[in-house]
């Protein structure tokens, strides 16, 4: 077990406005429920030690009879576990489910797909990969081995980072086959079995299986209603003792929410204090919709401590295959070290293409971002229609919305939703222990007219699953708990 704890003040801010969760219940009951719900929402880690019932009253200005009486509601439930002189550790009921397995990307027959955040290729694909095509003989006398990347490539990388404003040579990019295969060569090259590595929480669930299947052990930070919180995060960086931490502050998938300034200095600043290392993931970077995203974290980075993912699978086109590693130079030749053990380069086709891409795509970009500022907004109009009893907070960009449902019930209508003709993905993939079962991830990179006809099959799937819980008594003491 890991010796985690969560600070007092972290808590509170979690909590929030914790009165008048339970409608009128008394006060140790409204607190056991919002407890209860930051456990289940995935935001209080599993196995973090959390304040003292003498601490938490002091910091609430409640009695600690009330705090004591709510700690004892959630002994009984199973969502914490006390231990003399040890204090008390969040846990979940014996036979609470896990993480669902992923489910393959792709969608047949008549299903309407809300489980791919992806788009398709944009109309400036086609004319890189002619542009390619043109340039390609040039580069045919070599023998097409590129372990780090084309110059072209890595110098058109390099320049967005210097006009994001974050100084960058081409020595310190590394060109790879997408962002997962940028992840897998950092563990590789920093991580070992039983090493941990802090997340933010949720997050991108293929980082969760690329971390455990380098039988490492992912170290959960819950993101608060807002933004991230530094102090939690640095505290995990101390109490854990990571091997690296792997974050997506850009447009995070999947809550959609955009780091600022101020964190990205500090969340730097306490990578370096503790020296670990910071694997942010820029994929969603360019997909900004209501304003451009800071400078990059790496940006902040007073050492060695930022390695920077990023690809052209979200803003152009996932067929490209094209990701990159912006790290030092010291880093980089590391890496293509490491990297003949798994691959021995990236295709010189696509390459030439990316670099097309990156150098003239700006147009691209914005006619794609046009497109989505009007799904999304079509989205949050069908959402309130169809089901307005969820909620969403809508994102200032990336490709999905993190609705937010009236009961624990995703695992049970994802497993549903098939059957009414569309295919979504639980909230709890998207965490490490089977947390955000009250959350649901709603890609808006469908066309409108399937967007409509999506979320019509959702919302029956839905009315499907809770009328099926309110039958039966055990399913309705159930739901009483929980809407």
């Amino acid at each position: 077990m890991l010796g985690r704890t969560i600070g007092t003040a972290s808590l509170v801010r979690q909590l929030g406005a914790w009165r008048g969760a339970g409608r009128g219940s008394a006060g140790y009951r409204q607190l056991a429920d919002a407890l209860r719900l930051l456990i289940l929402d995935g935001r209080l880690p599993l196995a973090i030690r959390i304040p003292g019932e003498r601490d938490l009253a002091a910091a609430l200005d409640v009695s600690r009879t009330m705090v004591s009486a709510a700690f004892a509601i959630l002994r009984d439930e199973g969502y914490l576990v006390s231990v003399q002189g040890s204090g008390s550790r969040t846990s979940v009921p014996a036979g609470a489910g896990g993480r669902p397995a992923a489910i393959p990307d792709y969608a047949s027959g008549d299903i309407i797909d809300l489980a791919v955040a992806a788009l398709p290729a944009g109309a400036g694909v086609h004319r890189a990969y002619a542009c390619a095509l043109a340039a390609l003989p040039a580069h045919l006398p070599g023998h097409g081995y590129e372990p780090v990347g084309l110059d072209v490539l890595r110098e058109a990388i390099a320049a967005r980072y210097v006009a994001r404003g974050c100084p960058t040579e081409p020595g310190q990019i590394m060109v790879t086959h997408g962002a997962q295969h940028g992840l897998a060569l950092v563990l590789r090259l920093l991580a070992g079995p039983g090493d941990r590595v802090v997340v933010d929480h949720p997050t991108y669930p293929h980082a969760i299986d690329a971390i455990q299947r380098m039988s490492c052990r992912p170290v959960p930070v819950g993101l608060p209603v807002q933004g991230w919180d530094i102090e939690a995060m640095t505290a995990a960086f101390r109490q854990a003792s990571p091997r690296l931490a792997y974050l997506l502050p850009d447009f995070h998938n999947p809550t959609g929410r955009c780091m600022n300034a101020a964190e990205r200095a500090e969340l730097a600043a306490a990578a370096a204090r503790t020296q670990t290392v910071l694997v942010i993931d820029e994929t969603l970077a360019d997909l900004w919709l209501d304003a451009p995203p800071p400078a990059p974290v790496a940006a902040h980075d007073s050492g060695d401590w930022v390695v920077t993912l990023g690809s052209t699978g979200k803003s152009y086109w996932g067929g490209l295959r094209i990701g990159w590693i912006r790290a030092s130079a010291r880093t980089i030749a590391a890496l293509g070290r490491v990297r003949p053990s798994l691959d021995l380069g990236t295709p010189v086709l696509e390459q030439i293409a990316a670099a097309a891409l990156i150098v003239q795509g700006d147009a691209d970009l914005e006619t794609r971002r046009a497109e989505l500022r009007r799904h999304r907004a079509k989205l949050i109009d069908l959402l309130g229609a169809h089901l307005p009893d969820w909620r969403v907070q809508p994102p200032p960009g990336g490709l999905s919305l993190w609705a937010e449902m009236p009961g624990r019930l995703s695992t049970a209508l994802a497993a549903t939703a098939e059957g009414h003709g569309v295919r979504v993905t639980a909230g709890p993939r998207f965490g490490a222990d089977g947390s955000f079962e009250r959350f649901l991830r709603i890609p808006y990179t469908q066309p409108e007219a399937m967007l409509e006809k999506g979320i019509a099959r959702l919302a029956s799937a839905w009315r499907g699953v809770t009328a099926s819980r309110h039958r039966g008594p055990a399913a309705g003491a159930e739901l009483s708990a929980v809407f």
